[in-house]
């Protein structure tokens, strides 16, 4: 039996809208088709492990209304336990909106909502009953509860995955328990103070290197297209990407990070888990939406045997 795995983050209603191209400031512009798509970091996450056959539990808060309700039994069905995610008097769910550009390309904004009264107290007792197993984190909660769950995460012997998005700054202590740091090309420009937006698979090697030296145990440098390079100190890797006709970029990080904690906790080797996540990442980006892009188990086998 794979081993558990539990997330902490937000929970999100994506109202989502197709565009010819993305308004520029001040600029209003003419969409096409429009959904509401379940989504948030964390439940993204969640989702994208439980319908890749993982066992997983989700910790996080949404609001007493249809939205709340609705993120909710889009986790049970995807086998995801849902009993901690907790009902909020007071607060709205959470949502995002999105512009989805022809190509892939969106623009989003989040209204956190109930993910904002995620506190330490929320996430603690779960936490403090794990014993090994992975925990997935992201940037859509409040910093100290974030910071709190790896210190938890990290005493209770679990392997702690940072998605750093979205971009924040983030603490050594943070950092420091931190296992794997999972950053996309932006995001680990940000963490190293840098302004450069892109990195060359030439610059991987030296990034990745820069971003270990943080305090991470092991960094994977997510390059979209061009795959994905992983440094754990040892030495670097890369794994080419694969090349697909993209619709939208949403929830692909996601996606990819759920997938990671699932092959690892099947006990795959670095590699071999990290083939596994750009396959899911790169299915999810051929279709519209977050969690209604997340591929199932059987689809991304099929295009890892291709």
């Amino acid at each position: 039996m794979s081993a558990p795995i539990t997330v902490v983050g937000s929970l999100n209603m994506d109202f989502v809208v197709q565009v010819a191209k993305l308004p520029l400031p001040g600029e209003t512009v003419l969409g096409g088709g429009f959904a509401t798509i379940p989504g948030g970091k964390g439940a993204n996450q969640a989702v994208a492990a439980g319908k890749l056959g993982g066992r997983v539990r989700m910790l996080g808060r949404v609001g007493d209304d249809v939205f709340g309700r609705q993120l909710k039994d889009n986790l049970a069905i995807a086998g995801v336990d849902a009993a901690a995610v907790l009902t909020t008097a007071g607060a709205p769910t959470g949502v995002a909106l999105i512009f989805v550009e022809v190509g892939g390309q969106n623009q989003i904004v989040v209204a956190s909502g109930a993910n904002a009264r995620l506190a330490p107290e929320d996430v603690a007792p779960a936490l403090e009953q794990a014993s090994g197993g992975f925990l997935l984190l992201q940037l859509e909660s409040p910093m100290e509860t974030i910071e709190r769950a790896a210190s938890l995460g990290r005493r209770q012997g679990m392997t702690v995955l940072l998605d750093p998005a979205p971009a924040r700054p983030i603490s050594g202590s943070l950092l420091a328990n931190v296992d794997v740091l999972t950053p996309n090309e932006s995001e680990a420009m940000l963490l190293l103070d840098r302004r450069e937006g892109t990195v060359s698979l030439d610059e991987a090697k030296e990034v990745a290197r820069a971003l270990l030296r943080l305090g991470p145990r092991a960094v994977i440098l997510k390059l979209g297209e061009k795959g994905a390079f992983l440094d754990d100190g040892t030495g670097g890797c890369h794994v080419p990407g694969l090349k697909v006709d993209a619709v939208d970029a949403t929830a692909a990080g996601d996606t990819f990070g759920g997938a990671l904690a699932v092959a690892l906790a099947e006990g795959r080797a670095m590699p071999e888990a990290l083939a596994f996540a750009n396959a899911a990442a790169a299915i999810s980006v051929t279709r519209l939406g977050a969690q209604a892009s997340i591929p199932d188990r059987d689809e991304v086998e099929e295009v890892l045997a291709r």
